[in-house]
């Protein structure tokens, strides 16, 4: 394919459902291959091999797997996996894309007379490093590993949380901020390298996320209402500009907020 993503590799950390769900399908559409990192139960199983399934009916390869991705020796499990399927494929740095997905966090108010439902200590690095800081970590071993090299493009997905206020949505909000601070760091110490980092705001989009936070239905409103496009982001709206970003052209966008909102975030 002339997008030059075709036999290369993703790796998509949150890709059972949501913005990494999403990128998983279209970027097999383009040709790639897809390693996935997911957290599921039994439960919700089954929906993650139902996407596995398509992107094999794409006639991609797909391997992905079921573990705490902030977790170090998880971590360290995947990646040596990682390393083995490239080297049996005769294609050890062919990680062309990164994606950081994650959204496990606390949604608890900084300021309240009960002790146990405001924000600790625990929920605060629990969600900092969850969202934020793990982006670092799995960067630091995928280019040390030399699974990614040259012409390696690094997401993080983030939102207009990480500027802006919503209840409960504190320890949420700080890991945005610095996850945008992390990605500035990366795009700096990964350019020698040939390799690019920027996160991707996406507007208010329909994911399993957004169901968690408490008054979403008035986060849905106002967004419909402010877009001047008439209706919320979708996943594929996000997947597609990822895929874009990923061509030919792009090696030189690197360290910014790429907002994917139909200028949601302008009003």
């Amino acid at each position: 394919m002339a997008n030059g993503l075709d036999n290369k590799w993703a790796l998509i950390l949150g890709a059972s459902s949501g913005f990494g769900e999403a990128a998983a399908l279209e970027l097999a559409n383009q040709g790639m291959n897809i390693f996935g990192v997911h957290l599921d139960r039994k439960g919700t199983m089954p929906h993650v091999e139902e996407i596995q399934e398509q992107i094999k009916a794409k006639g991609r390869q797909t391997y992905f797997f079921n573990v705490n991705a902030s977790d170090p020796d998880k971590r360290n499990e995947v990646l040596v996996e990682m390393e083995q399927v490239l080297d049996q494929n005769g294609n050890p740095g062919s990680l062309k894309i990164l994606i950081h997905s994650l959204a496990f966090g606390t949604l608890k108010p900084y300021i309240s007379k009960d002790e146990r439902s405001r924000l600790n200590s625990k929920n605060f690095d629990m969600t900092l490093d969850v969202m934020a800081h793990s982006l670092v970590y799995w960067t630091q071993e995928v280019v040390a590993r030399g699974l990614m090299g040259e012409g390696g493009r690094i997401f993080a997905m983030t939102s207009a949380g990480g500027h802006r206020i919503w209840p409960t949505y504190g320890a949420v909000s700080a890991s945005k901020a610095a996850l945008e601070s992390h990605i500035r760091q990366l795009a700096y110490e990964l350019s020698p390298k040939g390799i690019t980092a920027n996160a991707i705001q996406a507007g208010v989009t329909l994911t399993p996320a957004l169901e968690k936070i408490p008054g979403n239905e008035e986060i849905v409103k106002h967004a419909i209402a402010v877009n001047p496009a008439n209706r919320l982001t979708t996943t594929q709206d996000v997947a597609e500009a990822i895929a874009a970003l990923s061509g030919p052209g792009t090696h030189f966008l690197t360290g910014n907020v790429i907002k994917v909102d139909g200028g949601e975030d302008l009003i």
